[in-house]
């Protein structure tokens, strides 16, 4: 599926469909402006505020929705503090002032760690079908870090055939929002089978793990 863009009158709605991994939080908040399973055009960005529209945008874990004002109004920004969500079974959520390699500058994705996506380092949800299990309870560690110390760039290296590599200021949490760790460089587990999960233990090179 091809980038959407949805020109309204305060607001430009871009749509990114190999992002999407379906989390549903645009139809389910403002039902007005993202119309599920109709024909044709389903973006109806006059059909809610501005300020609205932008909360979904905030809300979307993938990044697969971005809006852009036009009325002179804030519009999206990075974070308060740096953010990976490891999640149950599924995959590495990312909310920071991050970028990509190869990819570019983003606020928010959601980056595999199954090993199965067609779409890498993006997730696609292939690991439902693929039964991918991890948990998304991992154990915490202690930091020295700050939560007001968790802002600034930070930038994601997807290894050749290994993980990916986070460099820059930032939270892990569990999927229910408990601290794991602060880091300023981790390296995170792609391949679906390593023993520390969320984070990499080399055992790609052991099952010849292949991913750009």
């Amino acid at each position: 599926m091809s980038v959407e863009i949805a020109e309204g009158r305060d607001v430009t709605i871009r749509f990114d469909g190999k992002r999407c991994i379906h989390a549903r939080r645009c139809v389910m908040g403002e039902p007005g402006v993202f119309r599920a399973n109709v024909e044709g055009a389903w973006i109806h960005p006059d059909d809610a505020a501005p300020d609205d529209i932008l909360r979904i945008a905030y809300a979307c874990p993938s990044g697969a929705i971005s809006v852009t004002r036009k009325d002179g109004g804030q519009g999206e920004h990075p974070p308060r503090a740096n953010i990976v969500v490891v999640r149950e079974n599924g995959p590495l959520a990312v909310n920071a002032d991050m970028e990509i390699e190869g990819h570019g500058e983003m606020l928010r994705a959601t980056l595999c760690r199954c090993g199965l996506s067609r779409n890498k380092p993006f997730c696609d949800n292939s690991h439902i079908a693929g039964g991918f299990v991890a948990t998304g309870e991992p154990m915490s560690r202690e930091s020295e870090l700050k939560i007001t110390e968790l802002t600034g760039k930070v930038t994601v290296k997807p290894v050749v055939n290994g993980p990916l590599m986070m460099t820059g200021k930032l939270e892990v949490e569990s999927g229910t929002g408990r601290n794991v760790d602060r880091v300023e460089k981790a390296w995170f587990c792609r391949c679906g089978q390593s023993s520390k999960k969320p984070y990499c233990d080399g055992t790609h090179k052991a099952v010849g793990f292949e991913a750009p």
